[in-house]
């Protein structure tokens, strides 16, 4: 629409209350969670933390089960941006720094990645599991990268994707349980990823 020969400025996206409402409820269940544990993640807790009464946590996510799925939800986007944040050229180092951006989001958020990977059975709601295999599609991406660069031997995508993420999996569990045995343990992750590499390359 045009007035007196001038375009009007194009108006950014109004967030609506309810939106506003739904943030701040996430952000007290992010609160929540760092603190207490993915077990702690009741209504009554996030609504404490966020100054509301019960009812307001159930008429915007309906259950326990609802706010759990979007802060896991949530907490997966996160996971997945962290992981992703740069496309090195060189496709060993790109799977490898996948890697060490894994483990660092790991430990600077340790509830989150046990609520996410080790507090439960299979990939939760539909909802959960789509978000999740959003953020497996990005290793999907770099070991397509590298084998087509001839950095990893030819095959299935995702059986090679899966062979990383038991690697890289079992030793950040390992790390978030205390229970690596060597002086530093970045190195022995740093060492691990080599050793992936040159295990799948041609």
């Amino acid at each position: 629409m045009h007035y007196d020969g001038v375009t009007p400025p194009r108006l950014a996206p109004q967030r609506t209350p309810s939106q506003d409402v739904e943030s701040s409820l996430l952000r007290a269940a992010d609160a929540v969670l760092r603190r207490d544990g993915l077990a702690g993640v009741t209504v009554r807790a996030v609504a404490a933390e966020a100054g509301v009464a019960p009812m307001g946590v159930y008429s915007r996510f309906g259950s326990k089960d609802g706010l759990v799925d979007a802060l896991l939800i949530r907490a997966i986007g996160d996971f997945r941006s962290a992981v992703a944040r740069h496309e090195e050229p060189d496709p060993a180092e790109r799977l490898k720094a996948g890697g060490r951006r894994y483990r660092e989001w790991a430990l600077a958020n340790d509830q989150h990645y046990e609520a996410i990977f080790l507090a439960r059975i299979g990939l939760g709601s539909a909802q959960v599991a789509e978000a999740s295999m959003q953020a497996f599609g990005e290793l999907l991406a770099r070991v397509e990268y590298a084998m087509a660069a001839g950095v990893l031997r030819q095959g299935d995508v995702t059986e090679v994707a899966q062979q990383i993420w038991h690697a890289v999996h079992g030793a950040v569990a390992l790390e978030l349980h205390s229970l690596v045995l060597t002086d530093d343990a970045g190195a022995t992750y740093e060492r691990l990823l080599d050793t992936i590499v040159r295990g799948l390359a041609p």
